[in-house]
């Protein structure tokens, strides 16, 4: 399975599957549809299937577009998306697998972004090959995605699902976020040295414009502070040793930063 990250709108990336014994594809969260057509042309591929985290248009926005060029592709998302999701077909739980490329992809529950949110995780073929979780608006390089529909509760459980997974996992999240997630991260845990490295590599990426995502789940549960509610320096920082309060806390530093 072959992955190929496609930006669009201004920070947004769509991330296409690539199954080349059958030229054939699977895409998720397609914000539009016109870099997804352009690549699959080139590629010479048909689309089988739209894997959708959210309901969030910046994610499903090219999902009509899509099933008119492929009448006979699927539209999964989250079962507490009905009727938000264009097109959906298959309603997702937490535990359910979806099938693309001879590899089935685990389906996390992960409310919090919104309600309904889920996420996708493709475990390693072999012992020297990555996972691949492709986790929408829930968790960024850097950060995470800000709570419209759920509670920090409900978000610290979701991020625990997610921080459970191999170190060695490829996160690919749908936002160029990393540059202003680090500099927030760095007033909140400015004494973490390998954060500190982190931002610098990131700054020099991006004056190249090269693109930060994906990132590497073990990376993120060292620098990442949405995913260290739990560190002695992040509870210093939010002034409180209760984990969802600490989560909360740093949520609440992020939204104002």
């Amino acid at each position: 399975m072959q992955i190929y990250r496609l930006p669009a709108l201004s920070d947004n990336y769509i991330f296409l599957l690539v199954d080349r014994d059958r030229q054939e594809a699977a895409v998720v969260d397609p914000a539009q549809a016109e870099p997804v057509l352009r690549q699959l042309k080139e590629l010479d591929c048909s689309l089988v299937a739209i894997f959708n985290t959210h309901h969030h248009a910046d994610h499903v926005g090219g999902n009509r577009q899509l099933m008119q060029h492929f009448p006979d592709l699927t539209v999964y998302g989250g079962a507490e998306d009905r009727d938000r999701i264009p097109g959906q077909q298959v309603f997702l739980k937490e535990g359910d697998r979806v099938s693309f490329a001879e590899r089935q992809a685990e389906v996390f529950f992960v409310p919090g972004h919104t309600r309904a949110h889920i996420a996708y995780y493709f475990p390693p073929v072999g012992d020297d090959e990555p996972g691949e979780l492709f986790c929408g608006d829930t968790l960024f390089a850097g950060g995470c995605g800000r709570l419209f529909e759920g509670t920090p509760a409900q978000m610290v459980e979701s991020l625990t699902k997610l921080r459970s997974l191999p170190d060695k996992t490829r996160l690919w999240c749908a936002h160029e976020y990393t540059l202003k997630n680090l500099k927030f991260a760095l007033t909140v845990d400015g004494d973490n040295r390998e954060l500190q490295t982190r931002y610098r590599n990131v700054e020099l990426l991006r004056k190249r414009h090269q693109a930060t995502v994906p990132s590497w789940l073990g990376v993120e549960k060292r620098t990442n502070p949405f995913l260290r509610w739990d560190s002695e320096a992040l509870q210093t920082a939010a002034d409180s040793r209760e984990p969802v309060r600490t989560f909360a806390r740093l949520r609440g530093g992020k939204d104002r930063f």
